[in-house]
């Protein structure tokens, strides 16, 4: 399965979204805010990164557009995990170097369905 980096500031979803992955058979890294993910991920080497739009230290704007700087990261994939699923905000995502939204709030199972979907669409799983 694939190596995942969580980075999500809320401690009750961080931890929901890690037990939802790890059953699933992932393995779960994570990051409580945006500049502790762009810390983690080199040495991590996650295949795919889901990161919270909003978190304090560096957004999750701030935190992709960082990644996709770096040249040992930068074709990691990042997929925002939000509640703001407005026009604007997915659009600044995208811009951002995301490849997708998941919006919150969302069941473990269509969590595990919408991952499992993105990491074939990326040819991971």
């Amino acid at each position: 399965m694939a190596r995942i980096l969580i980075a999500e500031d809320e401690r009750d979803i961080r931890d929901l979204v890690e037990f939802t992955l790890k059953f699933a058979g992932h393995e779960v890294f994570k990051a409580a805010n945006g500049a502790e993910a762009v810390e983690l991920a080199p040495g991590v080497r996650p295949d795919l990164i889901l990161m919270d739009v909003r978190m304090p230290r560096m957004t999750g704007y701030e935190a992709c557009r960082a990644l996709k700087g770096m040249d040992d990261v930068k074709d990691i994939p990042v997929v925002f995990l939000s509640a703001k699923g407005q026009d604007v905000e997915m659009k600044t995502g995208l811009e951002a170097g995301a490849i997708d939204y998941i919006l919150k709030p969302f069941a473990p199972d269509e969590l595990t369905r919408r991952v499992a979907e993105i990491l074939q669409g990326l040819g991971l799983s």
